[in-house]
């Protein structure tokens, strides 16, 4: 396994340094990050299930640097055949 090297810190450690205060702008651009990592996930079959800011690690230091997601720990892959939760399911629909 390869990982990239990421020195620019947590986005949690960002949003509070700026006090939680972001411009429009800037928080579309995080936002789609985020939204386009969750959507490739989910195009090749994949949860990641612990989507929080502490898991979003920024590159570089640099105020517009790409974000990269860690910690697929609690992931898992989708199984399309199946909805619901295994704890509220019927034997047979498990």
């Amino acid at each position: 396994v390869l990982v990239r090297l990421c020195e620019g810190g947590e986005l949690l450690d960002r949003i509070l340094d700026r006090g939680g205060r972001y411009t429009e702008d800037d928080a579309k651009v995080i936002l789609l990050q985020i939204l386009n990592v969750v959507a490739f996930c989910h195009l090749q079959g994949v949860v990641h299930r612990d989507l929080k800011p502490e898991n979003f690690l920024f590159v570089s230091k640099d105020e517009d640097a790409v974000l990269k997601v860690i910690d697929f720990g609690l992931s898992d892959f989708v199984r399309p055949d199946f909805l619901g939760y295994p704890h509220s399911c019927t034997m047979e629909e498990l």
